[in-house]
């Protein structure tokens, strides 16, 4: 199956050599390119992708807020930031907008690639650094917060999702059914008080749970 992925970046060579290397690989096509937060967003809007890569800092709409209304307004579009900055403030405004995945330009191609497929296919995706980064920062920030109590096998799957992998994935991993396992979720995303796998494993890492 082809994911259909749009590209949004403000520096025009970039945003060239990032569709130059979409392009040559087999089952991604480029339908439509942003060169600011606001582009974006029509474009999405009028393509509906099944992905936007989404740099940050962009004139007129940042990458953050562009990524908020996408995830509102463009059902079944998922957005992978793909940025230069690592800071906390960066990383926490793009996964609280909604993005499924962050990872950083200087990233080898294979694992922007990777990251792509991963998040079309309903994964979530970070850099190590960034995953490091985030947990350091949302530790320190609730450790004064005492976390709601999931059961072990909640737990079990939720560590599955951090992992990257699909219900049916995890379903096999732990012998039980899908429906079992999108049962386990929804008690998961309750007790969290989110609404998707992404904030589900972030708010997760907040509060040291895995």
């Amino acid at each position: 199956m082809t994911i259909r992925i749009v590209v949004a970046d403000d520096h025009p060579i970039v945003r060239a050599g990032i569709i130059g290397l979409l392009e040559a690989e087999r089952g991604l096509e480029v339908v439509g390119e942003a060169a600011d937060g606001a582009e974006a967003v029509r474009v999405a809007a009028s393509e509906r992708p099944d992905l936007v890569l989404m740099d940050l800092r962009m004139p007129h709409l940042d990458g953050a807020a562009a990524t908020a209304r996408i995830v509102a307004e463009v059902p079944g579009t998922r957005v992978l930031v793909l940025t230069t900055y690592e800071t906390d403030d960066h990383i926490l405004a793009a996964i609280e907008a909604g993005a499924s995945g962050y990872l950083l330009k200087a990233a080898p191609q294979a694992e922007i690639v990777a990251g792509i497929r991963a998040v079309a296919a309903g994964e979530t995706v970070l850099a190590p650094s960034i995953a490091a980064k985030l947990v350091s920062r949302v530790r320190a920030d609730a450790a004064s917060v005492t976390p709601p109590s999931l059961s072990p096998r909640e737990l079990e799957v939720l560590r599955l999702v951090a992992d990257g992998r699909s219900n049916p994935e995890i379903a096999r991993a732990l012998f039980i059914g899908e429906a079992t396992v999108k049962t386990h979720l929804l008690h998961v995303f309750e007790k969290l008080e989110v609404n998707d796998r992404t904030r589900a494993v972030t708010r997760a890492m907040e509060l040291g749970l895995i």
